[in-house]
């Protein structure tokens, strides 16, 4: 019996899921996405060029590699059909290698509109949806009124659709809110019919009989901070980032899962709305902006930045029983003359490890300071080559969270990644 192997974000996202996926893609027969939607962009960086896939999975570039979209993930048939156009003018026929869950709900035009609607009526206290229709779609699934992709097949789909449309129109009624529900429509009916073209499967049974004998990478969008159940809630997405979700959005039992792969990067970052204990305002948090290219893949939102806060890592470690942690994006601190590193909070007076239930809490990061190490990683392919401060560096983090960093990229390509 094979393994599902798993990559998870550790912090708010954007930790470069994207890129290690299409690094270890080439060591499984399939990669699966568990969860998610359109408004998490993973990059990929090969033969000089970007790639940004946002529901398909990021192993749809190596050859011969299935690629599986499950029940977690919330689809948008008007994004999936674009994404599958941009990878054909690669030569790649998204039908042979994609198979999609008859489970994963569908995003609908008025799905989209109640993001706004929502975010409107919130006010300041918005959490800075990407209006994608994610949080709707999802609340649809929980409210057992959804869309899910395997009702596409049945004879009264169309009855279906406006079914829950006018279920949306009549709370825009409700709160006051003008739009036009028809705009998109048609669009996204042709959309359907090119998600009738691919292979719609059971996936629970596709998975488990393909385990009999072969092994799986499950990737997941975003990361554990923003998980509905262990991130920093209210300011969260809709979905378990977590590895909980990894059963729930393929039909895995936990005994299937095999290395947790927990990637992270060299600092934090944020898009959007809610806490963030190690936040710079200042010239170093643009300045770690500017030089990784901290800008959202598929938004452009500039993301906050801050320095790494070991703390919060330490919690999505253990929530996510991680095996072998991925350090990403090193090489954007070489020029900095000191590292800091949040080792512990201060909250009412008194210092802690532990992540607290209220991260609106005036949050106080105390630091541990590193000499910067001065030099272009970049170029460096093995790990003796490494400067001795940042092995010190890498070291201190290892014994704090008690996890080995088994992988190091010092560059967006595939081939700048260290393992040790």
């Amino acid at each position: 019996m094979a393994k599902i192997d798993v990559v998870l974000g550790l912090q708010w996202g954007d930790e470069g899921k994207g890129k290690i996926v299409d690094v270890l893609a080439g060591r499984y027969p399939a990669v699966a996405r568990f969860q998610g939607g359109p408004n998490a962009g993973h990059s990929l960086h090969f033969d000089g060029k970007k790639f940004v896939v946002r529901s398909i999975p990021s192993g749809i570039f190596r050859e011969g590699s299935e690629n599986i979209i499950g029940n977690g993930v919330v689809l948008d048939p008007v994004t999936f059909r674009e994404e599958c156009g941009n990878i054909a003018k690669m030569g790649i026929d998204a039908r042979k290698k994609i198979a999609i869950s008859k489970k994963a709900h569908l995003i609908l035009p008025t799905h989209k509109l109640m993001d706004a609607a929502l975010e409107a009526a919130a006010g300041k206290g918005k959490i800075g949806s990407t209006l994608k229709g994610i949080g709707p779609t999802y609340t649809d699934k929980v409210g057992r009124h959804g869309l899910r992709v395997g009702d596409i097949l049945a004879p009264d789909f169309k009855e279906r659709f406006t079914a829950l449309k006018n279920r949306h129109l009549q709370e825009f009624a409700a709160m006051g809110f003008t739009c036009d529900p028809d705009k998109d429509e048609a669009e996204w009916m042709d959309a359907i019919d090119f998600l009738r073209s691919f292979r719609l499967v059971d996936c629970e049974y596709f998975l488990n009989e393909w385990l009999e004998d072969k092994p799986v990478l499950a990737e997941g969008a975003q990361g554990s901070l923003l998980d509905i159940d262990y991130g920093s809630y209210p300011f969260v997405t809709s979905s378990n980032t977590t590895i909980g979700g990894v059963c729930t959005g393929l039909g895995v039992a936990p005994s299937k899962v095999g290395k947790v792969y927990g990637i992270f990067k060299a600092y934090c970052t944020r898009v959007g709305s809610g806490p963030f204990p190690t936040e710079l305002f200042d010239e170093t948090g643009e300045k770690i902006r500017r030089i990784g290219n901290e800008f959202g893949a598929v938004t452009g939102r500039p993301r906050r930045c801050g320095w790494l806060d070991l703390v919060a890592l330490k919690y999505t470690v253990m929530v996510d029983g991680v095996t072998d942690l991925i350090m990403m994006k090193s090489d954007c601190l070489d020029d900095f003359e000191t590292i800091r590193v949040c080792t512990s909070y201060r909250i009412g007076g008194q210092e802690t490890q532990q992540f607290p239930f209220d991260t609106a809490a005036e949050i106080e990061p105390v630091y541990t300071d590193f000499k910067g190490w001065n030099t272009d990683l970049t170029g460096i392919r093995k790990e003796a080559d490494l400067p001795v401060e940042f092995k010190d560096y890498i070291k201190f983090m290892e014994d704090y969270l008690g996890v080995p960093i088994s992988i190091i990229s010092l560059g967006p390509d595939r081939e700048a990644t260290i393992e040790r």
